[in-house]
């Protein structure tokens, strides 16, 4: 079977590199399949099923669980990806913000812990922290390597094109996978979402965990890698423009520093904005749009999580076609298409 996948970013690479597993012959059509203009090359790369995504959509939970078991052997296929299982370390740092991310951890069924039991897990930690919570089931990614992991895959399967409309595209069955790309192309009511992501650099170590805290009202979350890099973000803006701003750059950092006094002596090494594709309830549309075309889009804060489960769940509807029925709440038609 000839498929083709329109767009080359995180999504649409791992349902290639799933499909060709499964014997398709596939062609990834991208208009920079070198490139970094993807959401995910802002992305920060946590694998954390029990986030706040779950109170906007509660179906979405499954789906969320249900992908996180998969990256094991997911990333063990890639190669050195930056997989991590250290857990989070969620904290709080002021009374507002232990009432705001106590509602988080009560969801997740996690211990609160008290200030000085949080600096136990990471002395790096501030002394005006309150409380924590510590998730050990949680992991992080590079979502970098990823995708320079699945282009090796793909190699020679990339073309450098930019589809404007589906029938340009020769093949048995289509998969859309174009971010935000994917309305025009579809139809679906998917917008883009504005984020900036800071990258810190400074000597390994600092950090343990990922940390995903609230100070003084702003959330963050602090991504570290094992070279020293930190990942800090993200902003989320309801705009079209890729301009970095002093307010956000400055909301981040004054974030991170409360929670993280060491990160001052960082080298800020990165600015970054993306655009996260959303839909109408901030949840993936996955499934058939019509006859030969299918769709994997829409991801919102979740895409590098679902990225194995949307990957075999799409190459399952386009081998079979049919998959998991966990993928029946994602499917087009609740927004009265196919």
């Amino acid at each position: 079977m000839k498929v083709g996948i329109v767009g080359g970013g995180i999504i649409g690479l791992a349902a290639g590199a799933e499909l060709l597993r499964r014997g398709a012959d596939v062609t990834v059509y991208d208009p920079a399949p070198d490139g970094g203009d993807g959401a995910w090359h802002v992305a920060a790369g946590m694998l954390a099923p029990g986030g706040e995504s779950v109170f906007e959509f509660p179906q979405l939970e499954r789906l969320l669980e249900a992908s996180s078991r998969l990256w094991p052997e997911f990333a063990a296929a890639l190669g050195d990806v930056g997989y991590d299982d250290a857990g989070t370390v969620g904290v709080a740092l002021t009374a507002d913000d232990v009432a705001e991310m106590a509602r988080e951890w009560k969801h997740q069924k996690l211990s609160p812990l008290t200030g000085s039991q949080v600096r136990d897990l990471e002395p790096a930690l501030s002394p005006r922290i309150r409380a924590g919570a510590h998730a050990p089931t949680e992991r992080q990614v590079d979502p970098r390597r990823v995708v320079s992991a699945l282009r090796e895959i793909l190699a020679g399967r990339l073309v450098r094109r930019n589809v404007a409309d589906l029938s340009e595209v020769v093949a048995d069955a289509t998969v859309v996978a174009a971010g935000c790309g994917t309305a025009a192309l579809t139809g679906l009511p998917i917008r883009p979402v504005k984020g900036q992501v800071l990258r810190l650099r400074g000597e390994p170590g600092l950090l343990r965990h990922v940390i995903d805290g609230a100070a003084d009202g702003r959330h963050v979350y602090l991504v570290p890698r094992a070279d020293g890099e930190v990942v800090v973000g993200a902003t989320q803006e309801e705009r079209t423009d890729r301009q970095p701003t002093a307010g956000g750059v400055h909301d981040l950092l004054r974030a991170a520093l409360d929670l993280v006094p060491g990160l001052a002596d960082h080298e800020l090494a990165e600015v970054t904005v993306g655009h996260r594709p959303c839909t109408p309830d901030n949840a993936p549309i996955i499934g058939r749009l019509r006859d030969n075309v299918f769709v994997a889009a829409g991801h919102h804060r979740n895409g590098i999580l679902l990225t194995p489960i949307t990957a075999r769940l799409v190459a399952d509807l386009v081998l079979t076609g049919t998959a998991d029925p966990i993928i029946d709440d994602f499917t087009p038609g609740r927004f009265g298409c196919a």
